[in-house]
């Protein structure tokens, strides 16, 4: 059984101490497939040495995280831009609009979100979309730059199964973790009403551990609560949750 992490941030300080132990944990756990988003240019080492330690299980994205947008973005779209003519990667993420932390960057994050919308379709590749109290401002512009080689992740779905259709819509696959496990989660009530061809999963590592560990540190390994639990939701064997899964994330990533 190949179980496939779309997204999470191994690479993150929260990992420092025990990297190798916690990725030993993962492989035993059946995941064999890691998809890393990039934050900004202050952690591309970081994914670079990732990347070389685990070069048959870890594939990177490229992009500027919505949170990261600050005075200076164009100057990280840039830095993006180059490393997209330099080297090969499996995305473009994560990318999109956070309005839970600061509102007064809306412009500059729907700027730097449709930016990197062009650079994804330039380089013919999936976009990850980071939502967060966002989803009309995401639509809206989903709406404007929608088209045949537009597609991805909806990063961490939190919404109702409205926006799930929405999102589907757009030709992206809905990103479940962590969230599917939590008793106020609410994404569970409705998740079975969803053909299983539109979901891939993922942990968001270190952040959104599923119970029984919410609240503490994630990790990849921690995948396995959330195909459990997406398990029950549908009915279904694990390994058949791990097969389709996987195959869904072979769709957006072509790996």
């Amino acid at each position: 059984m190949i179980i496939t992490d779309t997204h999470t941030h191994l690479y993150s300080e929260a990992f420092d101490d025990d990297r190798d132990a916690m990725m030993d944990r993962a492989f035993s756990a059946g995941v064999k497939r890691f998809f890393i988003p990039a934050i900004d240019s202050s952690y591309s080492k970081a994914m670079f040495d990732l990347e070389e330690r685990y070069p048959d299980n870890v594939h990177l994205m490229m992009g500027l995280h919505p949170t990261h947008v600050k005075e200076d973005y164009k100057e990280e779209l840039k830095h993006v831009e180059t490393w997209l003519k330099k080297r090969s990667f499996v995305g473009i993420g994560e990318i999109g609009i956070d309005l839970y932390w600061d509102k007064s960057t809306l412009s500059a994050q729907q700027a730097a979100f449709r930016y990197q919308i062009g650079l994804a379709k330039e380089y013919k590749l999936p976009i990850v979309i980071h939502c967060r109290e966002a989803f009309q401002e995401i639509f809206d512009l989903l709406e404007d730059e929608k088209s045949d080689d537009l597609f991805g992740i909806f990063h961490c779905f939190t919404g109702t199964i409205e926006d799930a259709h929405r999102a589907i819509s757009y030709n992206m696959k809905l990103g479940i973790g962590g969230v599917v496990t939590f008793k106020n989660g609410k994404i569970d009530k409705f998740l079975d009403q969803i053909d299983l061809e539109h979901i891939v999963l993922e942990t968001d590592a270190p952040y959104l551990a599923p119970a029984p560990y919410r609240g503490k540190r994630n990790e990849s390994g921690y995948i396995k609560y959330v195909i459990q639990k997406v398990a029950e939701i549908y009915k279904l064997p694990v390994e058949k949750i791990a097969e389709v899964t996987t195959k869904n994330s072979k769709d957006v990533f072509k790996i």
